[in-house]
């Protein structure tokens, strides 16, 4: 009989871990403070940069792990360090020994209503990401117009920002802006769609063709610099100012609307958790690794294993590897055991 390893966080980290701990014969025990699996992710329409059904990947990974242990709606109360194993309080009063947790905790996204130079929660039509890609999958309570003439998005809100209290880039804001651009231009052809932007960080595998794609076959037009500030116009239509810094020229321009790139933030609930088990927080307020280039799945404490975005900003192909990665090293850690 393999040994208990408790995941926290039902995201596609903490899932295609569990997935893996399957395989291997272990009974992994998911635990998931929402009503359902899938993170993040879950809330997406596509994911770039081949546009894949975000739906698909969840499912998926949700027929990989019938067989494991899964708790929804059901947090951590205390994890206290035993011997040689940890004990895990849940919420609904489930006490589980185990030998190693993963934490895969994800990340929250910036609160866009902090920049209220941009007006979110207060005029109409200034939405996130995040909003925007609930309505690509069908969410109507999102409120879009119609058919708008002139989209605006806005990168990194609330990352590279001091004021914010976020100095670190979010790694997938660049990305997902140009996708979602896209997306808008396939559904409003007509439309007139900008990305401000302070500089471009396409590092990936097919990003750059991405990139050179929304501007040639598309036509979205990319804009070198901050945008200051946004009001609404009598008609509902947005006015916002930023500064092209390309051609040092100040820029105002009317919007239908506005969409504001939220940047990623490590949880409130996630440092709370490393402060009762006395784990490590870094300076940018994630989880801190053993170090950050050879043992970034494993923490400062035997038996503690970290996957995904409770390190940093993490894309969906650096996070599923992660979470294989620790798998892995969990299982070794537990053979030496």
């Amino acid at each position: 009989m393999r040994p208990n390893v408790v995941i926290i966080g039902g995201g596609i980290a903490g899932m295609e871990a569990a997935k893996q701990l399957l395989y291997l014969g272990y009974s992994p025990i998911l635990i998931e403070k929402t009503a359902r699996l899938g993170g993040h992710v879950a809330d997406w329409y596509r994911l770039f940069p081949d546009m894949t059904p975000a739906s698909e990947v969840i499912e998926n990974l949700k027929k990989d792990i019938q067989n494991a242990n899964v708790f929804l709606e059901t947090g951590v109360q205390f994890i206290n360090r035993l011997r040689d194993t940890y004990n895990v309080m849940l919420t609904n009063g489930v006490s589980i020994n185990c030998h190693a947790i993963l934490f895969a905790t994800g990340y929250d996204l910036f609160d866009a209503r902090k920049k209220e130079e941009y007006g979110y929660g207060v005029y109409n039509h200034v939405v996130t990401n995040r909003d925007l890609e609930l309505w690509f999958g069908g969410n109507k309570d999102v409120r879009i117009p119609e058919r708008p003439k002139s989209v605006g998005f806005v990168h990194c809100v609330g990352s590279r920002d001091m004021k914010a209290g976020n100095m670190q880039c979010s790694k997938v804001c660049c990305m997902t802006a140009i996708k979602q651009a896209i997306e808008i231009k396939e559904k409003f052809p007509e439309s007139e769609v900008y990305c401000f932007y302070m500089d471009l960080r396409l590092f990936g595998k097919k990003y750059e063709d991405f990139y050179i794609s929304a501007q040639r076959d598309h036509g979205v037009h990319f804009i070198r610099g901050r945008v200051s500030e946004v009001g609404e116009n009598i008609d509902g239509t947005l006015q916002v100012k930023a500064e092209d810094t390309l051609n040092g020229k100040p820029l105002k321009v009317s919007l239908d609307m506005l969409v504001l790139m939220a940047g990623m933030l490590c949880g409130e609930k996630t440092r709370e958790l490393a402060d009762g088990v006395r784990m490590d927080v870094d300076t940018d307020g994630f989880f801190k690794s053993r170090d950050n280039i050879y043992n970034v799945t494993e923490s400062s404490r035997n038996g503690i294993f970290f996957a995904g975005a409770c390190t940093g900003t993490k894309t969906v192909p650096e996070t599923v590897s992660e979470a294989r990665a620790a798998v892995l090293s969990i299982h070794n850690y537990l053979q030496q055991k």
